[in-house]
């Protein structure tokens, strides 16, 4: 054995046995317990950073394990590779996109085969490949025949400059960011997956997810959802006999109701400013709204109306209330409509006072008055009814059954279920993206792509500019076709669907990557399905999982699957942070992983990733501790170095070594397994270490010292794998590690007790020993004088005196 430990002859050796013998491949075996482990698979933006290393680190430690604990496991990784960046750069660079993401999913797979993830490469995806993209075209269709896809008017940011849609996040102060010119809201056809359609399922799956999912991203997906149970009502418009139908879960505020606020959108607008003089400065409003850019939640920089000239009359007051056109309702929430009660609710406050609008309190807080005059904000807490007719002096939560049976009683308004959860707009007028299999024929309508004529592949023959809308409006061969169904001429959709319709059901196609007839066996989704362990962002807390939930539950409907949720436990890994702030280049803070593995190996960069934070919390970056996890390693390499070599001269075992084996097995067992805590069982092992490094000039030419080195290197496997993998072979472990049994403990040897002995010199601390509490003086002052560092301090000194205070120290008096 080399007395140096050189991670990099280590490392490329492993990886080189690892892919010869194939050992990460794996087929199912059904007299064998399962394990599907799967961390978030990556975008191919050209390197991998820190947050990748942490997440796929995580995965590889829990899939290593689990194939310990004789598990089955399946690891795979694929690449999300259609979308804005590729396309973005291949404009920048006047090039195409597809070279740009095979060029970095190559660099990218060097970089991970480096760290010595054990991924099964046989099962690699890439969703850019129409072999992977045709089966979601397929479930298109599917979906589309059972009423899950249709199509319909949406507004959009539009860049006038460059004729694109551009995303939310493309509008930088209401200008395009590549040429920061207007964006203004546009009109289009878009298709929508129908996601409502499982809302109430999505919201009651949460349920089993409790406990297993983090309490954070459930509350998170609750919210998306958005379920509230309140009451329509309907508002009688002056001299017109359409009313106006709000939702609302306050209907306790009813009383207080002093205007009507309407989206721009809303279809009785322009019949409420027919004729009047409003109506001009009305559409002028509307218009300029059109350019505003909004949230999903209507929020914008500053809340506007105009009254239209219009009344409606409150259905239960009977008073007249003015009808404003706002910019901050939206038509696709609600109705559309919103009863404004200022006293009562925060927006509608602001905007009351800006615009001199009545403000009407009707409810206060228990004990006190509120005068409107004197209100600095909304209160919008549960209170006591006034000025509310019948229901003065109700709670705020039994006036709301009554008004809601009142307001039933005289069919003025019912009971209504609603959800903030809307349908999952799926266009995108963007090249690099999966076709979407539709065709518009002038006599038949919307027709499908016959399922034979799958896939409808993304021609690479275009040229992208940026400012002329997507190439496939533009290429003849593309979209010009014949109609399916009646034979005319025709064209094919030129809109490509949203990325995250690929990232809904990859983890199904890992487990039968290779079948050309369907997208998946079912014979393999029920071998290998639910994702055991699925490891992610919490920024993919919402969209992300909540369209997968969605698209397993499609797939079941479909007959593909049987199960209704794709991931049994979800890990959210915190972000790798450096000088405070989440490592950027825009920053300047960012920590190469190939300049890590260069200097100090890939086992290192494991270690110190699993040691420094719990995987659920923020990573703070720290130099320091890279170089400390070096240090324990070759401090590890060290103690096997001397043992193999037989430095020491000792060879009686002491009675806790039994003990300490069994402690340390328990310990990190019961971290990985049950509590994902990796850093206090890494802290396990490095005081395992500690103990075996202070008995070893006693104790290491024994069986039983040996039998324990052999444990650590098990117990490491996971951990940092080649330099376990090394000690392995050293210590007579044939093949890989890997094939060898995780060690089970033994509760009676865990019935022994230890204590901790400081050793000191001249009465300054200088070590400590664990031993049991029986161990006589003689033998404590032989295992203090046998320690290095205690050593290195008695080394040419004249030992006076020892004085020993049974089970709390041993003091070396020395001149």
């Amino acid at each position: 054995m080399q007395e140096k430990y050189l991670p990099h002859e280590i490392e490329a050796r492993w990886q080189d046995f690892w892919d010869h013998h194939h050992t990460f491949q794996v087929q199912h075996n059904p007299s064998r317990k399962k394990y599907y482990c799967l961390v978030m698979f990556p975008y191919p933006s050209g390197r991998i950073h820190m947050g990748h290393v942490r997440n796929y680190t995580i995965g590889d430690l829990l899939a290593r394990f689990k194939r310990m604990r004789g598990y089955q496991v399946l690891h795979p990784m694929g690449w999300d590779a259609f979308g804005m960046p590729a396309e973005n750069a291949a404009i920048q660079n006047n090039s195409h996109p597809a070279p740009w993401t095979e060029e970095n999913i190559t660099i990218m797979r060097s970089q991970l085969k480096r760290l010595g993830f054990s991924y099964d490469w046989n099962r690699e995806l890439v969703t850019c490949d129409p072999q992977y993209y045709k089966w979601e075209q397929k479930f298109f269709l599917q979906m589309w025949e059972k009423g899950l896809v249709y199509r319909k008017e949406s507004r959009l940011n539009w860049c006038t400059a460059c004729a694109t849609v551009l995303a939310n996040e493309q509008v930088v102060g209401g200008n395009c960011w590549r040429c920061e010119g207007k964006v203004v809201q546009k009109p289009m056809d878009q298709w929508f997956f129908k996601i409502t359609a499982y809302a109430d399922e999505l919201l009651e799956g949460l349920k089993s997810l409790e406990g297993k999912w983090p309490d954070r991203v459930l509350t998170m997906q609750r919210e998306w959802i958005g379920r509230s149970e309140g009451v329509l009502v309907d508002f009688p418009i002056e001299g017109m006999e359409e009313k106006i139908t709000i939702y609302t879960t306050r209907p306790d505020t009813l009383f207080g109701t002093t205007f009507m606020s309407l989206a721009p959108e809303h279809p009785l607008v322009e019949k409420l400013i027919e004729g009047k003089h409003e109506a001009g400065v009305v559409r002028t409003f509307i218009d300029k709204t059109k350019r505003e850019s909004k949230s999903e939640e209507g929020e914008v920089l500053e809340k506007e109306g105009i009254f239209t000239g219009a009344y409606c009359v409150n259905p239960i007051t009977k008073k007249r209330l003015p009808i404003y056109v706002t910019n901050f309702v939206l038509m696709g929430y609600g109705t559309g409509a919103v009863m404004a009660v200022p006293a009562h609710d925060q927006r509608d406050f602001e905007f009351a006072q800006k615009y001199h609008l009545p403000i009407s309190v009707v409810i206060q807080p228990p004990g006190k008055i509120m005068d409107p005059r004197q209100m600095k904000a909304a209160f919008e807490e549960e209170g006591i009814l006034t000025n509310s007719g019948q229901f003065n002096g109700m709670k705020s939560s039994v006036a709301k059954l009554a008004i809601t049976d009142f307001l039933e009683r005289r069919k003025r308004g019912y009971k209504a279920v609603q959800y903030k959860l809307k349908d999952w707009g799926i266009s995108r007028q963007r090249y690099w993206g999966a076709p979407i299999p539709a065709i518009h024929c002038g006599q038949c309508g919307l027709v499908p792509v016959p399922e034979d004529q799958l896939p409808v592949v993304l021609p690479r023959d275009v040229q992208l500019t940026g400012t002329q809308g997507s190439p496939l409006a533009r290429h003849e061969a593309f979209l010009h076709v014949s109609c399916p169904r009646c034979g005319a001429s025709a064209r094919r959709e030129t809109d490509t669907m949203d990325t995250f319709v690929e990232s809904s059901w990859y983890f199904f196609r890992y487990v039968d990557p290779q079948n050309n007839q369907s997208p998946f066996s079912q014979e393999s989704a029920e071998s290998w399905c639910p994702v055991d362990q699925y490891i992610g962002g919490i920024e993919h807390a919402v969209l992300h999982l909540l369209y997968s939930r969605f698209f397993t539950r499609v797939l079941r409907d479909l007959g593909y699957v049987k199960l209704n949720e794709p991931f049994e436990r979800l890990l959210t890994q915190g972000m790798v942070v450096k000088d405070g702030a989440k490592m950027s280049k825009s920053k300047g803070n960012v920590v190469d992983p190939d300049y890590l593995i260069e200097k100090y190996g890939a086992d290192t960069a494991r270690l110190f990733i699993l040691f420094a934070s719990p995987p659920e919390r923020d990573l703070a970056w720290s130099d320091q501790g890279v170089e400390g996890a070096f240090r324990f390693l070759t401090r590890v390499w060290h103690l096997f170095h001397e043992t193999v070599n037989n430095r020491w001269a000792g060879n009686q075992p002491p009675a806790e070594l039994s003990f300490w084996v069994n402690k340390t097995i328990k310990k990190v067992t019961e971290d990985i397994e049950e509590n994902l805590h990796f850093n206090t069982a890494i802290s396990a092992i490095m005081e395992f270490v500690n103990y075996l490094s202070s008995i070893a000039p006693l104790s290491g030419l024994s069986d039983s010292f040996r039998g324990a080195l052999k444990t650590l290197v098990v117990l490491l496997n996971p951990f940092v794998p080649h330099f376990a993998e090394e000690l392995g072979s050293i210590m007579g472990f044939q093949g890989s590690m890997l094939n060898y049994p995780w060690p089970s403990y033994d509760p009676k040897a865990l019935v022994e007790k230890e204590i901790t002995v400081v050793v000191q010199v001249n009465g300054k601390l200088r070590a400590q020993l664990f031993v049991v509490p029986e161990l006589s003086q003689t033998e404590i002052e032989k295992r203090a004088r046998a320690d290095e560092k205690t050593a290195s301090y008695l080394q040419g000194k004249e030992i006076v005196k020892v004085i020993h205070v049974p089970g709390r120290l041993i003091n070396f008096v020395v001149k």
